[in-house]
């Protein structure tokens, strides 16, 4: 199983579309506010190179735009 960590900010609508969709199907994985998380800010950043949200960290691999995330995860779950 890879390690996948979401990163979002409640604010987004592209954002409120991937945890939607993964509410919908009860898929749990990790989730980081950017806006109440300062670490979780810079690692984003640091590792993406840019504040883009959402992005989805696939075993420490940034995955951006929500239609591409939601992809990955309906293949893989």
């Amino acid at each position: 199983m890879k390690n996948l960590v979401l990163y979002y900010k409640p604010t987004c609508p592209f954002c409120q579309k991937v945890l939607a969709y993964l509410d919908e199907r009860k898929i749990d994985i990790e989730k980081r506010d950017i806006l109440q998380d300062q670490q979780a800010l810079e690692d984003l950043i640091n590792v993406g190179g840019k504040k883009q949200v959402p992005c989805l960290f696939i075993d420490d691999k940034p995955l951006y735009e929500s239609n591409d995330i939601i992809s990955y995860i309906a293949k893989n779950f």
